[in-house]
């Protein structure tokens, strides 16, 4: 079988996973590779990603490398069985791969937690909003370019408007909601846009109001994703050279930390909602 030239970001967590259960359980890769009757190189492949697994050899390997876990080895089958084809792939070959990445990760998470600071969150971007914004990237986008980036931006939206929406929760600095782009209307129509959609059920929007006092607990903007058992969360964080995906379980626990601390000094999402719509009027 020919060796996977660029793997997705689900199959290379599916990969990670599977070394670091070996890694813990003190075994070389060579007794992994004896107990399936293949050679090392194959199991370097499928640490790598490079290579899928089938379920009964995931199994066996988490047997062998004594993972109790039944609920996480469950998971780890999904993912390695998943033949899904998500719509993100039509973009293959127009967007940079860590945007079909992000795409797939949204599309299999149990929930979703955003902070931002000066921009609002892209599940919540009207289509004029994510059009400025894609418009005054340096280097500067094509205009093709950024209509392909805008058209893939309002897809990603299904997971909170289709009929099995994703619960999201959403932090919002009150600066990323006073910053206009495009004008007035553009920023009208997307504070109205955020508060039709915090009116549904599984969405909830909080915002850190200006006035708090002494608040530095977050700097920069965070993507939660939250996986079908807590050991495949991951975290998203912009990078100067593109998305920063965080998996560690140390590293999941401080951002679960910041974001419950986040969330604990926000406005409530009825004071949110009147903050909102107040600068709603304003414009």
């Amino acid at each position: 079988m020919a060796l996977r030239s660029e793997p997705t970001a689900r199959q290379v967590r599916l990969a990670v996973e599977l070394r670091r259960l070996r890694h813990a359980a003190g075994l070389p890769a060579r007794e992994a590779a004896a107990l399936l009757g293949v050679s090392s190189v194959q199991i370097s492949h499928i640490e790598s990603a490079l290579a899928g697994v089938s379920e009964e050899r995931l199994r066996r390997l988490a047997s062998h490398y004594a993972c109790a876990d039944r609920e996480f080895v469950d998971a780890l089958v999904m993912m390695a069985t998943d033949r899904t084809r998500g719509w993100w792939e039509e973009y293959r070959e127009q967007l940079p791969t860590p945007f079909l990445d992000l795409s797939e990760l949204e599309h299999h998470a149990a929930f979703r937690w955003d902070v931002d600071f000066l921009h609002i969150p892209g599940l919540l971007q009207t289509e004029n909003y994510a059009r400025v914004l894609f418009s005054r990237r340096v280097p500067e986008l094509t205009q093709s370019e950024v209509e392909s980036r805008v058209r893939h931006r309002m897809q990603r939206r299904t997971i909170i408007g289709g009929p099995s929406p994703t619960p999201y929760e959403a932090v919002l600095h009150e600066a990323a909601l006073r910053i206009r782009l495009g004008g007035k209307a553009t920023s009208r129509a997307q504070l109205a846009h955020i508060l039709e959609l915090s009116e549904a059920d599984h969405i909830t929007v909080r915002v850190i109001p200006f006035d708090l006092d002494d608040f530095a607990d977050v700097t920069a903007a965070m993507v939660y994703a939250g996986g079908t058992v807590p050991k495949l969360d991951t975290v998203v964080r912009d990078g100067p050279h593109g998305a920063l995906l965080i998996d560690s379980e140390a590293q999941l626990n401080v951002f679960r930390t910041l974001f419950r601390r986040v969330e604990r000094v926000s406005l409530d999402p009825e004071r949110s909602r009147d903050l909102i719509h107040r600068l709603t009027k304003e414009l």
